[in-house]
């Protein structure tokens, strides 16, 4: 097979215009994320352990949380997971307990300290996503057209 040529996969046809609206689009996630760096660090936070707190705050459908879910929801190994809820533990913003349908599970909730700390960095964090949002609307709203 070594003298021949694979045939050229065509190319989607992207315009420059598209690059742009990528190239936007990212730039305005980097900003958020790194604000959101910035404001958890100042709450004496890892951006990760923030990410933790809100992930277990805003579970979809306000169920009960397990490690298992907390990974998932942070797109982490389950090892990693056990791990960021020892830290969160420690530093008392998170607390287990045991599953009382199911003794084997233990549940993860959140402590009035890590509540406090959770309201004034989503409070700083919506009005942040306000201040951009118009820009994310214009850049989603091109594609439509």
């Amino acid at each position: 097979m070594s003298g021949m040529t694979q045939p050229k996969k065509s190319r989607p046809a992207i315009e420059l215009a598209d690059y742009q609206r990528l190239s936007e689009f990212r730039y305005l996630i980097r900003r958020f994320l790194e604000f959101s760096q910035l404001q958890a660090e100042d709450a004496g936070l890892t951006p990760r352990q923030h990410q933790a707190l809100l992930a277990i705050k805003g579970y979809p459908g306000g169920g009960a949380v397990t490690v298992g879910d907390l990974a998932e929801r942070l797109r982490i190994r389950h090892h990693s997971a056990v791990e960021l809820v020892n830290r969160l533990s420690e530093a008392g913003l998170v607390v287990r307990d045991q599953d009382k349908d199911d003794h084997r599970r233990v549940l993860l909730r959140l402590t009035e300290r890590a509540d406090d700390c959770l309201a004034e960095l989503s409070a700083a964090h919506l009005d942040e996503l306000s201040r951009i949002e118009p820009m994310l609307r214009r850049l989603l709203d091109q594609g439509r057209e």
